[in-house]
């Protein structure tokens, strides 16, 4: 099983940039989108059920999002959305897409993060998807606070989850570099929201808790980044930050086969992550 989270930083934008045509050639099984910044109204048949339709269309083929994202949508491959979104307009929001139907979908049911669409849950079996769209804390005095609840919540609710008998697979933008070999300029970057000690120790607590980074299981080395700011040309000089999990429970990892980062895809300031799991 291929689960894919990406942070599209809009999806009606990144459509444009070939994203339904990414997706469906793909491979992947499960995949979980954050800050989508639409509801399901504002969407299209190609956003709501991509492939659906299974029709044929002409793309450009100079789209930045995937050298191989061509045309031809023709492949028999179709997904179904689930949407979690935020109550502001243009704001935050959660998405997961599936080829197969979730047995269920929920929310966190926590108001103060359902209205900006924090969580989709999905549950296939004994199996649970989270695409999880963490705040930017903003710095201290600002939405840490927030933040930390937020990240309180998310573990209350994984922890729950894995005492009831599911595995789970908590994906998306944290919004942490979790150490200094998660950023590109560690001493620069130590009061900047982020990468705050707070944030840090989170996650410190996290992953010495019951869950695991599946990206540091395959890989110790630093300096692999999964967003860039849009300035200075950051990405081409991979001045970077990985702020994108995916995080499962212990118990589960060795049902883990790989878990990269697909810095090729472009199309938004970040890029996605992939977990292959065994089925």
């Amino acid at each position: 099983m291929k689960i894919i989270s990406w942070n599209v930083n809009g999806i009606r934008a990144v459509e444009k940039k070939g994203f339904t045509d990414w997706l469906l050639k793909s491979g992947a099984d499960v995949v979980c989108i954050q800050e989508t910044k639409a509801t399901p109204s504002q969407l299209g048949p190609d956003l709501l059920n991509p492939g659906a339709s299974n029709s044929l269309e002409d793309t450009d083929e100079d789209t930045p999002l995937f050298a191989s994202a061509l045309s031809s949508r023709n492949t028999g491959i179709s997904y179904k959305s689930y949407f979690s979104s935020a109550k502001k307009a243009g704001y935050s929001g959660t998405a997961i897409y599936s080829r197969k139907a979730p047995d269920k979908v929920e929310t966190l049911g926590i108001p103060e993060f359902d209205d900006e669409g924090r969580t989709t849950i999905a549950f296939f079996g004994k199996l649970v998807i989270i695409s999880a769209y963490f705040p930017n804390s903003q710095g201290p005095g600002l939405r840490l606070d927030y933040k930390l609840a937020f990240c309180d919540a998310v573990y209350k609710k994984c922890t729950a989850l894995v005492k009831e008998g599911y595995n789970i697979v908590l994906c998306g933008d944290y919004n942490i570099a979790h150490t200094p070999d998660d950023i590109a300029n560690p001493k620069a970057n130590e009061g900047n929201a982020g990468y705050l000690p707070e944030e840090r120790a989170w996650m410190d607590f996290f992953t010495q808790n019951g869950f695991t980074d599946t990206f540091r299981i395959f890989c110790k080395e630093p300096k692999h980044y999964t967003w860039w700011s849009y300035r200075f040309h950051a990405r081409e000089k991979d001045i970077g930050w990985r702020l994108d999990y995916h995080c499962v429970n212990n118990s589960f990892v060795p049902k883990v086969k790989s878990s990269t980062i697909l810095k090729e895809v472009t199309g938004s300031d970040h890029c996605p992550v992939l977990l292959e799991i065994q089925d």
